[in-house]
């Protein structure tokens, strides 16, 4: 190392240590530590207030997502229920005409069984229709609900 080199990290190393001297007795402003107090206890009330947000949307997707399965699963048992009826239905048609003793019979017991399951059908249908329409107001109602309830927290997070 050079002479000079060496003076320049000398009189570095001595302005730092003067730095550190003077700056070891310096005291925060009181309205600075005000500020950084008020600041970092905003901060830490909207995180809370975020927290609190996030786990109540998470617990509003769940709500909507259960509606959603419990509608669907209604749905679904009412398929299985009608198809479960309609298919002893038609064992029992079956049955019957086996045991006819004449052609004549086994097509009155055919169109019988028809005219059953035409109208069977019709109300089957419309027994659908009307829970598939239940669980769609159910599932909106709740999905309305939990939108308006997000919006709000929202707003009054901000």
């Amino acid at each position: 190392m050079t002479d000079a080199f060496t003076r320049q990290v000398q009189d570095f190393t001595k302005q730092a240590q003067e730095m550190f001297t003077a700056g070891k007795d310096a005291k925060v402003p009181e309205n600075i530590s005000a500020f950084a107090e008020d600041a970092i206890a905003k901060s830490r009330d909207a995180y809370h207030k975020f927290t609190s947000l996030a786990k109540d949307n998470a617990k509003v997707a769940e709500e909507v997502l259960l509606t959603t399965q419990a509608g669907a699963k209604s749905i679904g048992e009412k398929i299985v229920a009608n198809t479960l009826a309609n298919t002893e239905a038609a064992f029992e048609a079956a049955q019957a005409m086996a045991r006819a003793r004449t052609f004549p019979e086994i097509a009155r017991l055919q169109a019988n069984y028809w005219q059953q399951q035409f109208a069977v059908a019709g109300s089957q249908s419309k027994e659908l229709f009307e829970l598939s329409n239940k669980v769609t107001k159910q599932t909106l109602e709740t999905v309305g609900a939990a939108t308006t309830k997000s919006f709000e927290q929202f707003k009054s997070v901000g």
